[in-house]
């Protein structure tokens, strides 16, 4: 079953994980330095945020987490007909997990990532360049829209 995804940037992370406890009825299944995640059943959604010097606060992108490989191809064929450039960036370390991901934008630049968690990890890591696939609605429009490709490091999640 597919459980829907939602990641917060946030301008001080023990303010924020206070106020989502409070607002889940339930403390983070996963906390870190700059990262806590909650695994919730009711409503069916994990839910990050994390501090990021820099980072913008406030959603930074929303996902779809799938729990086997057939649940995943079936995603990524969803994410395939939607008509929009896929940045298919494999398996990743990110947020303190192994998965594997795609992601996607929609036509106003609002970033989607599919991905299958397989593993806990002892560090962050990295993920693709974003904003590539948000820019990419401004030359959709156009003939020439940039091709997205080989993914560079610097914000993800999972």
């Amino acid at each position: 079953m597919k459980r829907f995804h939602v990641h917060v940037g946030v301008s001080d992370l023990d303010q924020s994980i206070a106020f989502y406890s409070g607002l889940f009825g339930a403390a983070p299944s996963v906390t870190k330095p700059d990262y806590a995640k909650w695994m919730l059943d009711d409503p069916r959604v994990n839910f990050a945020i994390s501090q990021k010097c820099g980072a913008a606060k406030g959603v930074e992108h929303l996902g779809l987490q799938v729990e086997d490989q057939d649940e995943l191809a079936q995603v990524y064929g969803a994410l395939e007909a939607a008509g929009r450039p896929v940045l298919e960036e494999g398996a990743t370390t990110c947020c303190y997990a192994q998965s594997e991901k795609s992601w996607i934008a929609d036509p106003d630049g609002v970033v989607w990532e599919a991905f299958l968690t397989s593993g806990e990890a002892t560090v962050y890591g990295a993920g693709p360049e974003l904003e590539r696939l948000a820019s990419a609605k401004a030359a959709a429009g156009a003939c020439c829209a940039p091709q997205v490709s080989a993914p560079a490091t610097d914000t993800c999640c999972g």
